[in-house]
């Protein structure tokens, strides 16, 4: 295993067809929103920046953040092939691991038979208190066949000022880190999920019963079969497998946290540590706000 060149979970990827309706919901939440940023990018290395198609708006942390992913246009321009994901349900369908060397990363997931991508450029642009600017980024993205649960990526942040500006890395929730993404596969795909999730983190899985947990220096991915995901988010349906169900957020006040998702009409569900919104009222994917 690696000495963590891949070191974190540095973002969510929720999509959704209605980036309005999403944004009030994280906004009622008590997340704090960046506005609306829409993507450039290439599908290659060294190809020409092009509109994806899509555009965000995020609820940043300071070093990790949930991305509200929206979609535009006529589905024309989709170089990623996202909008097969979306047909299938909106919610989760994609997560970023973060890492400050994207050459290295690249070439270590290239010799084990994991992405092919090369090192891609992106940008968008941001709004700053000094005008607009641009963002940039460079992503290295797993083979789609390998990842049938969505879009897996890697990114490396240029210019993370840009990105997590103090004046919207506050919420009301007291959200303070992105803490997991709960996967859910078959219970005859666990083992192989999890060994693909470990060669591509550069970490051993740990039995966490009934999860299997990969931790990086900061957030963690966890992984669950179908059979104990019960257990782990109770009472949530299975619209398919594999299933990106959840994520969880480290709060400051638990209590303070719940208070303030109840008072604005949301059902929260108990777990140990904190509490749940389900996804059916969280825009297609459960959030889980944990003590930090």
């Amino acid at each position: 295993m690696t000495d963590h060149d891949i070191d974190r979970i540095d973002h969510s990827v929720l999509y959704t067809t209605d980036i309005e309706a999403t944004a009030a919901t994280y906004e009622a939440l008590g997340f704090t929103l960046s506005p609306l940023s829409l993507h450039t990018g290439s599908d290659r290395p060294g190809g020409e920046r092009k509109p994806m198609g899509a555009g965000n708006r995020c609820a940043l942390f300071g070093r990790t953040y949930l991305e509200l992913l929206g979609l535009f246009g006529d589905g024309s321009v989709d170089p990623w092939n996202i909008r097969p994901l979306i047909a299938r349900y909106e919610g989760l369908h994609g997560c970023s691991f973060g890492c400050d060397d994207a050459g290295t990363v690249y070439q270590r997931l290239r010799e084990a038979g994991l992405s092919s991508s090369g090192v891609l450029p992106l940008q968008r642009d941001v709004a700053t208190p000094g005008g607009t600017a641009t963002a940039r980024f460079q992503a290295i993205h797993l083979d789609r066949a390998l990842t049938p649960e969505g879009l897996i990526h890697i990114a490396h942040h240029l210019t993370p000022e840009l990105i997590h500006q103090p004046r919207y890395t506050s919420h009301a929730n007291g959200a303070i880190q992105l803490h997991s993404v709960l996967l859910v596969v078959d219970d005859a795909d666990l083992e192989a999920t999890v060994a693909r999730y470990a060669l591509t983190l550069g970490t051993e899985p740990v039995a966490e019963e009934p999860l299997r947990v990969l931790s990086l220096p900061t957030g963690r991915m966890e992984i669950v079969a179908v059979s104990a995901f019960g257990e782990v988010l109770p009472g949530e349906p299975v619209p398919t497998l594999p299933y990106l169900a959840g994520q969880a957020v480290a709060v400051t006040d638990v209590d303070a946290a719940r208070a303030l998702v109840e008072s604005n009409g949301f059902t929260v569900r108990e777990l140990p540590g904190g509490f749940f919104v389900g996804a059916g009222e969280a825009r297609g994917a459960a959030i889980a706000f944990l003590a930090a």
